[in-house]
């Protein structure tokens, strides 16, 4: 039986690679992101692809029990989803501070908590939550973005201990700045964003200043 892999942002970048990656080791793939369209390579070659917007709790529910419906499974949960806003913390709204939570931990977290009972009883699993170096680190206004990592760091190492009796691994990975397509689309993004703080729409797929993108 093949085992099935769920990644999130699988419309560009990291996560597109590996969703790439895992099918050519023989994994069932279901790609997720709120641009379906821009998963339909994927869908082509056989993977699976399913809508998913991680600041909407039915969006989130949706994803998961589509799948399980499918196959019945999930042994690899790829949380790579999310983006970044940088600004002073004097002049970044508060509402995207919040958007921002909701998105990269919220959201993740909801998700997460839906797919751990089926690995639980598969006594067996892997989720791995992409973070950055931006977990590790702080630079002048990343305040809101590093805040997200610094809790998903927290978070991840708790749920491991937590999951290791059920046979469940729980794995951060802490990437740095990753060239690919989207430093072009942040740059357009933010000549777009009135006022003085910006909408880094990268992804830990590739910004120097490590945000990243859905």
């Amino acid at each position: 039986m093949k085992k099935v892999a769920l990644i999130t942002g699988a419309s560009s970048g990291m996560g597109k690679s590996t969703a790439e990656i895992l099918r050519q080791q023989g994994y069932k793939v279901c790609g997720a992101a709120r641009r379906v369209e821009r998963m339909q390579d994927l869908k082509d070659k056989g993977m699976g692809v399913v809508a998913l917007d991680l600041t909407e709790d039915a969006s989130i529910v949706e994803a998961v029990d589509t799948l399980l419906e499918k196959e019945g499974r999930i042994d690899i949960l790829i949380n790579n989803a999310g983006y970044g806003a940088y600004g002073s913390v004097e002049e970044v709204p508060i509402k995207e501070a919040k958007r921002q939570f909701e998105v990269n931990i919220f959201g993740l977290a909801h998700l997460t908590q839906l797919v751990i009972p089926t690995m639980r009883k598969q006594k067996s699993g892997r989720i791995v939550n992409i973070s950055s170096m931006g977990g590790k680190i702080y630079t002048p206004f990343g305040a809101w973005y590093h805040a997200t990592e610094f809790a998903l760091e927290g978070w991840s190492d708790c749920l491991r201990l937590e999951l290791k009796q059920f046979g469940i691994d729980v794995v951060v990975v802490e990437p740095g700045g990753i060239k690919t397509e989207w430093g072009g689309i942040a740059m357009e993004s933010q000549k777009k964003v009135s006022g003085k703080w910006a909408v880094c729409t990268l992804g830990k797929q590739g910004c120097c200043q490590h945000g990243y993108h859905q």
